[in-house]
């Protein structure tokens, strides 16, 4: 049995492809704890193997390069964040405004917690067109995720493309408010960032809101 169970690729009770799956989501992993503990530019394909415990054979087999493996961790924040707050704002009462207020708690409790992520998604990714063009992407699937979670509660006759355009204004500013934060340029508790962008999303939803 063991002989034929090898030789259909099971080893240990795991196939070839959960094996694979295994070796990448440790590199993934190793390749996380760098760029948050150090910046994008401190991984590496040896040291991502060295913390990883694994052999560059098992990088090419998951990554072409670097730059791919740094994809994989930014997709892999990012769509943890747009899980997180999508989650939070369905849980929330059916209230727009209230659904934002829960979907920018949880996105800056996460934040607060691991300051990694932080450097990750907001910091310094000047020098990489990978990682500049994921993050000029994320801009706008934020923006089309907005959008989708406000479209039950807009007025039928507003603008499309004005409403675009302020979406997109308040998460620039957001994004432009929370690495001013991380940075230290502004000094308060998350608490406040939430209830300030609570407050600024209220006013400019109120253009395009129906009457309740």
């Amino acid at each position: 049995m063991a002989t034929t169970g090898t030789r259909r690729g099971i080893y240990a009770g795991r196939s070839t492809e959960q094996r694979r799956a295994e070796r990448r989501g440790k590199l993934v992993d190793a390749a996380f704890e760098i760029w948050g503990d150090q910046g994008w530019s401190a991984v590496s394909m040896r040291g991502v193997c060295a913390r990883a415990a694994l052999t560059d054979r098992y990088f090419y087999e998951s990554f072409t390069d670097v730059d791919a493996l740094l994809a994989a961790v930014w997709e892999r924040v990012r769509d943890n964040a747009i899980q997180r707050v999508v989650e939070a704002a369905l849980q929330a009462p059916s209230d727009p405004i209230e659904r934002l207020r829960a979907a920018l708690t949880v996105f800056m409790h996460d934040l607060t917690e691991d300051p990694r992520l932080g450097r990750i998604g907001f910091g310094d990714h000047t020098g990489n067109a990978v990682l500049e063009r994921l993050r000029k992407e994320a801009l706008q699937q934020f923006t089309d995720l907005l959008i989708e979670l406000g479209q039950p509660y807009l007025r039928r006759d507003i603008d499309p493309i004005d409403f675009r355009m302020s979406v997109l204004l308040g998460i620039g500013g957001f994004i432009e408010l929370v690495t001013a934060w991380l940075g230290g340029a502004i000094e308060v508790d998350a608490t406040r960032i939430v209830d300030h962008t609570t407050t600024l999303g209220a006013d400019m939803a109120a253009r395009y809101l129906a009457e309740p």
